[in-house]
Protein backbone atom coordinates (compact mmCIF):
# COMPACT_ATOMS: atom_id res chain seq x y z
CA UNK A 1 0.00 0.00 0.00
CA UNK A 2 1.29 3.47 -1.16
CA UNK A 3 0.68 6.25 1.73
CA UNK A 4 0.64 9.99 0.51
CA UNK A 5 4.53 10.99 1.03
CA UNK A 6 5.61 14.30 -0.79
CA UNK A 7 8.18 14.43 0.78
CA UNK A 8 10.06 12.27 -0.92
CA UNK A 9 8.67 12.83 -4.40
CA UNK A 10 10.28 16.35 -4.53
CA UNK A 11 13.47 14.89 -3.12
CA UNK A 12 13.62 12.37 -5.89
CA UNK A 13 12.39 14.72 -8.87
CA UNK A 14 14.57 17.38 -7.58
CA UNK A 15 17.62 15.14 -7.38
CA UNK A 16 16.70 13.42 -11.18
CA UNK A 17 17.52 16.92 -12.14
CA UNK A 18 20.30 18.44 -10.66
CA UNK A 19 17.90 21.05 -8.91
CA UNK A 20 18.57 22.17 -5.48
CA UNK A 21 16.42 23.45 -2.67
CA UNK A 22 17.43 27.01 -3.40
CA UNK A 23 16.43 26.59 -7.13
CA UNK A 24 13.19 25.18 -6.46
CA UNK A 25 12.16 27.80 -3.62
CA UNK A 26 12.83 30.33 -5.95
CA UNK A 27 10.74 29.11 -8.76
CA UNK A 28 8.03 29.33 -6.41
CA UNK A 29 8.74 32.16 -4.19
CA UNK A 30 8.80 30.49 -0.96
CA UNK A 31 11.86 30.49 1.28
CA UNK A 32 14.61 27.36 1.09
CA UNK A 33 13.19 26.47 4.59
CA UNK A 34 9.88 25.79 3.84
CA UNK A 35 11.05 23.29 0.77
CA UNK A 36 13.56 21.94 3.71
CA UNK A 37 10.05 21.10 5.94
CA UNK A 38 8.16 19.85 2.86
CA UNK A 39 10.63 17.09 2.19
CA UNK A 40 11.15 15.80 5.79
CA UNK A 41 7.65 16.08 6.54
CA UNK A 42 6.82 18.46 8.80
CA UNK A 43 4.93 20.13 6.95
CA UNK A 44 3.31 20.62 3.25
CA UNK A 45 2.70 22.42 0.90
CA UNK A 46 -0.21 24.89 0.43
CA UNK A 47 -2.81 23.19 -1.64
CA UNK A 48 -2.41 26.45 -4.62
CA UNK A 49 1.36 25.75 -5.19
CA UNK A 50 0.45 21.96 -5.78
CA UNK A 51 -0.30 22.62 -9.65
CA UNK A 52 2.70 24.49 -9.72
CA UNK A 53 5.33 22.02 -8.69
CA UNK A 54 3.59 19.39 -10.87
CA UNK A 55 4.05 21.78 -13.53
CA UNK A 56 7.82 22.03 -12.55
CA UNK A 57 8.87 18.58 -12.35
CA UNK A 58 6.49 17.62 -15.42
CA UNK A 59 4.45 15.30 -13.45
CA UNK A 60 0.68 14.66 -12.63
CA UNK A 61 -0.37 16.22 -8.97
CA UNK A 62 -1.34 12.60 -8.21
CA UNK A 63 2.21 11.47 -8.64
CA UNK A 64 3.63 14.65 -6.79
CA UNK A 65 1.58 13.69 -3.52
CA UNK A 66 3.02 10.09 -3.93
CA UNK A 67 -1.08 9.06 -3.86
CA UNK A 68 -1.41 5.88 -5.74
CA UNK A 69 -5.34 4.43 -4.92
CA UNK A 70 -4.54 0.64 -5.73
CA UNK A 71 -2.97 -1.90 -4.12
CA UNK A 72 -0.73 -4.40 -4.84
CA UNK A 73 -2.39 -7.99 -5.25
CA UNK A 74 -0.26 -9.44 -2.19
CA UNK A 75 -1.48 -6.73 -0.24
CA UNK A 76 -5.05 -7.52 -1.01
CA UNK A 77 -4.84 -10.89 -0.34
CA UNK A 78 -2.99 -10.35 2.97
CA UNK A 79 -5.57 -8.15 3.77
CA UNK A 80 -8.37 -10.52 2.78
CA UNK A 81 -6.67 -13.54 4.92
CA UNK A 82 -6.61 -11.02 8.16
CA UNK A 83 -10.34 -9.52 8.01
CA UNK A 84 -11.20 -13.15 7.11
CA UNK A 85 -9.37 -14.42 10.53
CA UNK A 86 -10.92 -11.34 12.51
CA UNK A 87 -14.30 -12.76 11.49
CA UNK A 88 -13.43 -16.12 13.73
CA UNK A 89 -12.24 -14.12 17.07
CA UNK A 90 -14.96 -11.28 17.07
CA UNK A 91 -18.43 -11.24 17.62
CA UNK A 92 -20.24 -10.47 14.47
CA UNK A 93 -22.04 -7.70 15.84
CA UNK A 94 -18.80 -6.45 16.51
CA UNK A 95 -16.87 -6.86 13.47
CA UNK A 96 -20.20 -5.90 11.55
CA UNK A 97 -20.21 -1.89 12.90
CA UNK A 98 -16.44 -1.74 12.03
CA UNK A 99 -17.10 -2.64 8.70
CA UNK A 100 -19.24 -0.70 7.92
CA UNK A 101 -19.89 2.27 10.81
CA UNK A 102 -19.28 5.92 9.36
CA UNK A 103 -15.42 7.05 8.50
CA UNK A 104 -15.43 9.84 10.54
CA UNK A 105 -16.77 7.50 14.17
CA UNK A 106 -14.08 5.16 13.71
CA UNK A 107 -12.15 4.32 16.61
CA UNK A 108 -8.47 4.03 17.40
CA UNK A 109 -8.25 1.98 20.83
CA UNK A 110 -6.65 -1.40 18.33
CA UNK A 111 -5.07 -1.07 14.94
CA UNK A 112 -6.35 -4.10 13.47
CA UNK A 113 -9.65 -3.27 13.95
CA UNK A 114 -11.75 -4.22 10.89
CA UNK A 115 -12.41 -1.19 8.84
CA UNK A 116 -13.61 -2.19 5.49
CA UNK A 117 -15.29 0.77 4.97
CA UNK A 118 -12.52 2.96 5.53
CA UNK A 119 -10.15 0.63 3.19
CA UNK A 120 -12.75 0.80 0.24
CA UNK A 121 -13.41 4.60 0.88
CA UNK A 122 -9.48 4.91 0.88
CA UNK A 123 -9.21 3.14 -2.49
CA UNK A 124 -12.50 3.64 -4.17
CA UNK A 125 -10.63 2.99 -7.27
CA UNK A 126 -9.03 -0.48 -6.60
CA UNK A 127 -11.14 -2.15 -7.52
CA UNK A 128 -9.67 -5.67 -7.21
CA UNK A 129 -9.73 -4.87 -3.30
CA UNK A 130 -13.83 -3.71 -3.64
CA UNK A 131 -14.14 -6.90 -5.33
CA UNK A 132 -12.91 -8.75 -2.47
CA UNK A 133 -13.90 -6.16 0.09
CA UNK A 134 -17.93 -7.14 -1.25
CA UNK A 135 -16.89 -11.25 -1.06
CA UNK A 136 -15.49 -10.81 2.33
CA UNK A 137 -19.26 -9.77 3.56
CA UNK A 138 -21.55 -12.34 1.68
CA UNK A 139 -19.10 -14.89 2.88
CA UNK A 140 -20.15 -14.20 6.27
CA UNK A 141 -23.49 -13.28 5.99
CA UNK A 142 -24.43 -16.71 7.87
CA UNK A 143 -23.19 -14.71 11.13
CA UNK A 144 -25.75 -12.44 10.58
CA UNK A 145 -27.93 -11.86 13.89
CA UNK A 146 -31.25 -10.71 11.83
CA UNK A 147 -32.80 -10.54 8.17
CA UNK A 148 -31.74 -6.50 8.52
CA UNK A 149 -27.90 -7.41 9.09
CA UNK A 150 -28.50 -9.57 6.07
CA UNK A 151 -29.89 -7.01 3.83
CA UNK A 152 -26.95 -3.98 5.23
CA UNK A 153 -24.11 -6.40 4.21
CA UNK A 154 -26.03 -7.22 0.93
CA UNK A 155 -26.97 -3.52 0.10
CA UNK A 156 -23.16 -2.23 0.64
CA UNK A 157 -21.36 -5.76 -1.25
CA UNK A 158 -24.01 -4.88 -4.35
CA UNK A 159 -22.72 -0.82 -4.46
CA UNK A 160 -19.40 -2.07 -4.76
CA UNK A 161 -20.29 -4.86 -7.05
CA UNK A 162 -21.74 -2.58 -9.42
CA UNK A 163 -18.82 0.23 -9.04
CA UNK A 164 -16.87 -2.64 -10.17
CA UNK A 165 -18.17 -3.86 -12.90
CA UNK A 166 -18.99 -0.42 -14.40
CA UNK A 167 -15.86 1.23 -13.98
CA UNK A 168 -12.96 -1.66 -13.73
CA UNK A 169 -11.17 -2.36 -17.19
CA UNK A 170 -10.02 -5.59 -16.51
CA UNK A 171 -13.15 -7.93 -18.36
CA UNK A 172 -12.49 -11.12 -16.16
CA UNK A 173 -13.21 -8.82 -13.11
CA UNK A 174 -16.12 -7.38 -15.31
CA UNK A 175 -17.56 -10.81 -15.58
CA UNK A 176 -16.99 -11.61 -11.98
CA UNK A 177 -18.56 -8.74 -10.68
CA UNK A 178 -21.62 -8.85 -12.59
CA UNK A 179 -22.28 -12.46 -11.32
CA UNK A 180 -21.98 -11.53 -7.65
CA UNK A 181 -23.60 -8.25 -8.49
CA UNK A 182 -26.75 -10.37 -9.65
CA UNK A 183 -26.14 -12.55 -6.39
CA UNK A 184 -26.74 -9.74 -4.28
CA UNK A 185 -29.95 -8.66 -6.50
CA UNK A 186 -31.27 -12.13 -5.67
CA UNK A 187 -30.65 -12.46 -2.21
CA UNK A 188 -32.24 -8.82 -1.65
CA UNK A 189 -35.02 -10.29 -3.76
CA UNK A 190 -35.11 -8.13 -7.01
CA UNK A 191 -34.72 -10.98 -9.19
CA UNK A 192 -36.52 -8.54 -12.37
CA UNK A 193 -33.06 -6.48 -12.11
CA UNK A 194 -31.01 -9.55 -12.20
CA UNK A 195 -32.72 -10.47 -15.79
CA UNK A 196 -31.92 -7.32 -16.52
CA UNK A 197 -28.44 -7.16 -16.28
CA UNK A 198 -27.67 -11.03 -17.01
CA UNK A 199 -30.28 -11.42 -20.12
CA UNK A 200 -27.85 -9.10 -22.04
CA UNK A 201 -25.35 -10.51 -21.98
CA UNK A 202 -23.99 -12.58 -25.19
CA UNK A 203 -23.38 -16.14 -24.42
CA UNK A 204 -20.28 -17.17 -26.04
CA UNK A 205 -20.54 -20.25 -27.97
CA UNK A 206 -16.77 -21.33 -27.50
CA UNK A 207 -14.09 -20.70 -25.62
CA UNK A 208 -10.45 -18.98 -26.71
CA UNK A 209 -8.35 -21.68 -24.90
CA UNK A 210 -8.36 -24.00 -28.13
CA UNK A 211 -6.91 -21.38 -30.36
CA UNK A 212 -4.52 -20.12 -28.06
CA UNK A 213 -2.91 -23.63 -27.84
CA UNK A 214 -3.05 -24.07 -31.36
CA UNK A 215 -1.04 -20.45 -31.52
CA UNK A 216 1.18 -21.93 -28.73
CA UNK A 217 1.87 -25.10 -30.79
CA UNK A 218 2.48 -23.50 -33.64
CA UNK A 219 5.35 -21.47 -32.49
CA UNK A 220 6.71 -24.39 -30.49
CA UNK A 221 5.46 -23.88 -26.96
CA UNK A 222 3.97 -27.14 -26.33
CA UNK A 223 4.30 -26.62 -22.11
CA UNK A 224 2.31 -22.91 -22.34
CA UNK A 225 -0.40 -24.83 -24.63
CA UNK A 226 -1.06 -27.89 -22.33
CA UNK A 227 -1.39 -25.39 -19.70
CA UNK A 228 -3.88 -22.97 -21.41
CA UNK A 229 -5.68 -26.35 -22.09
CA UNK A 230 -5.83 -27.48 -18.29
CA UNK A 231 -6.84 -24.04 -17.36
CA UNK A 232 -9.91 -24.36 -19.93
CA UNK A 233 -10.62 -28.11 -18.88
CA UNK A 234 -11.19 -26.95 -15.33
CA UNK A 235 -13.29 -23.44 -15.48
CA UNK A 236 -15.53 -25.71 -17.51
CA UNK A 237 -15.37 -28.29 -14.79
CA UNK A 238 -16.06 -25.54 -12.40
CA UNK A 239 -19.03 -24.15 -14.37
CA UNK A 240 -20.81 -27.26 -14.92
CA UNK A 241 -20.21 -28.03 -11.16
CA UNK A 242 -21.66 -24.92 -10.14
CA UNK A 243 -24.66 -25.86 -12.43
CA UNK A 244 -25.61 -28.89 -10.75
CA UNK A 245 -27.39 -27.57 -7.65
CA UNK A 246 -30.22 -24.95 -9.50
CA UNK A 247 -30.76 -27.69 -12.13
CA UNK A 248 -31.22 -30.65 -9.28
CA UNK A 249 -33.98 -27.99 -8.10
CA UNK A 250 -35.87 -28.00 -10.74
CA UNK A 251 -36.15 -31.51 -11.02
CA UNK A 252 -37.44 -32.52 -7.69
CA UNK A 253 -41.00 -32.78 -9.49
CA UNK A 254 -39.26 -36.13 -11.11
CA UNK A 255 -37.93 -38.05 -8.56
CA UNK A 256 -36.58 -40.29 -11.06
CA UNK A 257 -34.86 -37.54 -13.11
CA UNK A 258 -33.59 -36.38 -10.16
CA UNK A 259 -32.03 -39.28 -8.97
CA UNK A 260 -30.43 -39.60 -12.61
CA UNK A 261 -29.26 -36.15 -12.39
CA UNK A 262 -27.26 -37.04 -8.98
CA UNK A 263 -25.82 -40.61 -10.51
CA UNK A 264 -24.18 -38.53 -13.35
CA UNK A 265 -22.83 -36.21 -11.05
CA UNK A 266 -21.01 -38.36 -8.64
CA UNK A 267 -19.79 -40.02 -11.77
CA UNK A 268 -17.99 -36.60 -12.68
CA UNK A 269 -17.24 -36.04 -9.31
CA UNK A 270 -15.19 -39.29 -9.68
CA UNK A 271 -13.98 -38.83 -12.79
CA UNK A 272 -12.57 -35.52 -11.93
CA UNK A 273 -11.33 -36.98 -8.36
CA UNK A 274 -13.13 -33.55 -7.06
CA UNK A 275 -12.90 -35.18 -3.73
CA UNK A 276 -9.36 -33.90 -3.49
CA UNK A 277 -9.40 -31.54 -6.05
CA UNK A 278 -12.12 -29.39 -4.82
CA UNK A 279 -13.73 -30.44 -1.97
CA UNK A 280 -14.96 -27.17 -0.65
CA UNK A 281 -17.59 -27.38 -3.81
CA UNK A 282 -18.35 -30.97 -3.63
CA UNK A 283 -19.76 -30.16 0.00
CA UNK A 284 -21.88 -27.26 -1.08
CA UNK A 285 -23.28 -29.68 -3.47
CA UNK A 286 -23.58 -32.60 -1.13
CA UNK A 287 -25.93 -30.78 1.35
CA UNK A 288 -27.93 -29.46 -1.78
CA UNK A 289 -28.44 -32.93 -2.89
CA UNK A 290 -29.90 -34.03 0.94
CA UNK A 291 -31.50 -31.07 1.19
CA UNK A 292 -33.80 -32.00 -2.00
CA UNK A 293 -34.14 -35.78 -0.72
CA UNK A 294 -35.38 -34.54 2.16
CA UNK A 295 -37.86 -32.02 -0.26
CA UNK A 296 -38.88 -35.94 -2.05
CA UNK A 297 -39.54 -37.55 1.59
CA UNK A 298 -36.89 -39.71 1.20
CA UNK A 299 -34.63 -39.78 4.17
CA UNK A 300 -32.26 -42.55 3.78
CA UNK A 301 -31.23 -41.06 0.78
CA UNK A 302 -30.67 -38.31 2.14
CA UNK A 303 -28.78 -39.61 5.14
CA UNK A 304 -26.73 -41.70 2.58
CA UNK A 305 -25.35 -38.75 1.19
CA UNK A 306 -24.78 -36.67 4.29
CA UNK A 307 -22.49 -39.70 4.83
CA UNK A 308 -20.65 -39.02 2.58
CA UNK A 309 -20.62 -35.25 3.43
CA UNK A 310 -19.48 -36.08 7.03
CA UNK A 311 -16.63 -38.32 5.65
CA UNK A 312 -15.26 -35.56 3.11
CA UNK A 313 -15.32 -32.96 6.06
CA UNK A 314 -13.79 -34.81 8.60
CA UNK A 315 -10.94 -36.07 5.89
CA UNK A 316 -7.93 -34.59 5.95
CA UNK A 317 -8.55 -31.40 3.24
CA UNK A 318 -7.65 -28.61 5.52
CA UNK A 319 -6.50 -26.17 4.97
CA UNK A 320 -9.40 -25.35 2.03
CA UNK A 321 -6.99 -23.95 -1.13
CA UNK A 322 -7.01 -24.55 -4.54
CA UNK A 323 -5.00 -26.60 -5.89
CA UNK A 324 -3.71 -28.74 -9.12
CA UNK A 325 -3.39 -32.56 -9.14
CA UNK A 326 -1.53 -35.67 -11.09
CA UNK A 327 -4.21 -34.23 -14.04
CA UNK A 328 -3.69 -30.41 -13.22
CA UNK A 329 -0.01 -30.85 -12.82
CA UNK A 330 0.41 -26.93 -14.85
CA UNK A 331 -2.73 -25.77 -12.91
CA UNK A 332 -1.55 -23.88 -9.80
CA UNK A 333 0.84 -21.00 -10.70
CA UNK A 334 -2.54 -19.90 -12.66
CA UNK A 335 -4.33 -20.42 -9.51
CA UNK A 336 -1.85 -18.10 -7.70
CA UNK A 337 -2.33 -15.31 -10.15
CA UNK A 338 -6.01 -15.28 -10.78
CA UNK A 339 -7.05 -12.64 -8.09
CA UNK A 340 -10.81 -13.42 -8.56
CA UNK A 341 -10.56 -16.91 -8.05
CA UNK A 342 -8.44 -16.56 -5.32
CA UNK A 343 -6.66 -19.48 -4.42
CA UNK A 344 -7.05 -18.94 -0.69
CA UNK A 345 -10.40 -20.05 1.16
CA UNK A 346 -13.13 -17.28 1.67
CA UNK A 347 -13.40 -17.70 5.01
CA UNK A 348 -11.03 -18.45 7.89
CA UNK A 349 -11.03 -22.44 8.73
CA UNK A 350 -12.43 -21.98 12.25
CA UNK A 351 -15.44 -20.68 10.86
CA UNK A 352 -15.23 -23.08 8.12
CA UNK A 353 -15.44 -26.02 10.00
CA UNK A 354 -18.08 -24.70 12.23
CA UNK A 355 -20.40 -23.88 9.31
CA UNK A 356 -19.93 -27.58 8.24
CA UNK A 357 -21.83 -28.58 11.57
CA UNK A 358 -23.78 -25.95 11.14
CA UNK A 359 -25.18 -27.42 7.76
CA UNK A 360 -26.37 -30.33 9.37
CA UNK A 361 -27.50 -29.75 12.79
CA UNK A 362 -28.83 -26.06 12.33
CA UNK A 363 -30.45 -26.73 8.90
CA UNK A 364 -34.54 -26.91 9.46
CA UNK A 365 -34.12 -29.09 6.61
CA UNK A 366 -32.72 -31.66 8.47
CA UNK A 367 -34.96 -31.50 12.01
CA UNK A 368 -36.76 -34.74 11.09
CA UNK A 369 -33.47 -36.26 11.42
CA UNK A 370 -32.73 -35.21 14.56
CA UNK A 371 -33.30 -38.02 16.51
CA UNK A 372 -31.94 -40.90 13.93
CA UNK A 373 -28.36 -42.41 15.23
CA UNK A 374 -26.91 -42.17 11.99
CA UNK A 375 -27.12 -38.38 11.93
CA UNK A 376 -26.56 -37.85 15.71
CA UNK A 377 -23.02 -39.93 15.51
CA UNK A 378 -22.67 -37.10 11.92
CA UNK A 379 -22.93 -34.06 13.71
CA UNK A 380 -20.67 -35.37 16.51
CA UNK A 381 -17.53 -36.40 14.54
CA UNK A 382 -18.27 -32.72 13.08
CA UNK A 383 -18.27 -31.37 16.14
CA UNK A 384 -15.25 -32.92 17.40
CA UNK A 385 -13.73 -32.03 14.18
CA UNK A 386 -13.77 -28.63 14.66
CA UNK A 387 -12.09 -29.22 18.29
CA UNK A 388 -9.14 -30.84 16.42
CA UNK A 389 -8.53 -26.94 14.92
Amino acid sequence: MKEINIGLVLIKNRHKRGITQDELANHLGVSKGAVSKWETGSSLPDILLLPQLASYFDISIDELIGYQPQMEQEDIKELYIRLSKDFSVLSFDEVLAECLKDLHSFPTRRSSDLECLKIAKKFYACYPLLFELGTLLINHTSQASSPEQVEQIMEKALEWFHRVRTEADETNLQKESLLMEAFCLLQLQRPSEVIDILEPVNMQPGSPEPLLASAYRAIGNDQEAKKILQVGIYKEIMTLFNLFPSYLNLCLNDAEQFAETCQRFYKIADVFQMKMLHPGILLGIYITIAQDWMKLNNAEQALDILSQYTELAVSNIYPLHLHGDDFFDLLDEWLDSELVLRSFPPRDETLIRHSMTQALNENPVFLPLAKDSRFQMMVNRLKASEEEK
